[in-house]
C-alpha cells in the first residue's frame, strides 16, 4: 500500500494491496476499497462504505458520512461505489438512512468538485454531475445522464437516461429520458441530440424520439392522449418504450 505516514487508516479497514492514501486522510474501520483506487489528501472515507476498483478520490472529499436527515438515529446503513469513478475535490457522499438504507453509485461516473449525493440516492453508470450539483435524498439518476453545475434536484426525483439538465436549474419533477431540460423549475426543451449521437443511436431511433417529443411536449395534449398518439403513430423501439414507461410510472410528474 502507498499510504502517507500522516494518514490514519484503521487496521480493520479492508484495502487492496495497491490502494493509495494521501496525506492527512482518514479511513474508518468498516471501509472497503478495491484495487487500483487512490484516496487524495485530506479526505475522509468512513462508516459502511465500499469503493470499487480504479477510483480516484480527490482532495477534501467526504465519502460515507452520515445522512443529513433528522430521521437518522444511527442505524446501520451503507454507501456502495462502483468502479472507475472520479470523485473530485470536496464532494460529499452520504450513507443511506434507516436500517439497511443504501446510497449507490454505479461505474464510470464523474462527480465534480463540491457535488453532493444525499442519502438513498441511486446514480447509474457513465453519469456526470458538474460542480455544486446537488442531489437531495432518494434521487435516482439513470445511466449517461448529465447534471449541470449548481443544479438542485428535489428529493424523490428521477432523471432519465441520456438526459441533460442545464446549469443553475431547479428540478422538482422527473426529467424524461433523452431530453434537454432547463429552467426554474425545469421544463423540456427537446431531445438531447448531442447525447444521443454520442451514444451511437441510429438515425431512425433519433427521428422517432424527435417525433415523440413533439407529440408529448409541444401539442398541448394531456399525457394520456399524447402517449396514445405516440403509440399509434411511431414504431416501437427500446427508446420509445422506455420513454413511455418512464412517463407512465412517474410519481412526481413530468415538467413539460
Amino acid at each position: 500500500m502507498k499510504i502517507h505516514p500522516t494518514a490514519i487508516v484503521n487496521p480493520q479497514a479492508q484495502l487492496a494491496s495497491d490502494v493509495g492514501v494521501g496525506a492527512y486522510s482518514f479511513i474508518g474501520p468498516e471501509v472497503k476499497i478495491g484495487t487500483g483506487t487512490t484516496i487524495g489528501m485530506h479526505c475522509v472515507v468512513d462508516n459502511n462504505t465500499t469503493i470499487g476498483k480504479n477510483c480516484r478520490v480527490y482532495t477534501g472529499a467526504v465519502v460515507g458520512s452520515i445522512p443529513q436527515d433528522l430521521k437518522f438515529k444511527g442505524e446501520k446503513s451503507f454507501l456502495k461505489i462502483g468502479d472507475n469513478n472520479i470523485i473530485r475535490e470536496y464532494a460529499t457522499l452520504n450513507l443511506g438512512t434507516g436500517e439497511g438504507g443504501l446510497t449507490q453509485i454505479g461505474n464510470n461516473n464523474l462527480l465534480m468538485a463540491y457535488s453532493h449525493i444525499a442519502h438513498d440516492c441511486i446514480v447509474g453508470d457513465d453519469c456526470i454531475i458538474a460542480n455544486c450539483g446537488t442531489l437531495a435524498g432518494h434521487v435516482t439518476i439513470e445511466d449517461k445522464a448529465v447534471v449541470g453545475g449548481l443544479v438542485a434536484i428535489h428529493q424523490f426525483v428521477k432523471m432519465g437516461t441520456l438526459s441533460i439538465v442545464g446549469g443553475c436549474s431547479k428540478v422538482v419533477q422527473d426529467i424524461p429520458p433523452f431530453s434537454t431540460c432547463d429552467g426554474h423549475p425545469t421544463k423540456v426543451f427537446g431531445v438531447n441530440l448531442v447525447g444521443l449521437k454520442r451514444a451511437n443511436l441510429s438515425e431512425e431511433s433519433i427521428d422517432g424520439l424527435k417525433r415523440a417529443f413533439k407529440i408529448l411536449f409541444r401539442l398541448g395534449l394531456t399525457i394520456s392522449h399524447a402517449i396514445e398518439r405516440v403509440q399509434k403513430e411511431i414504431p416501437p423501439s427500446p427508446e420509445i418504450n422506455h420513454l413511455i414507461t418512464f412517463i407512465q410510472t412517474s410519481e412526481r410528474g413530468i415538467g413539460r
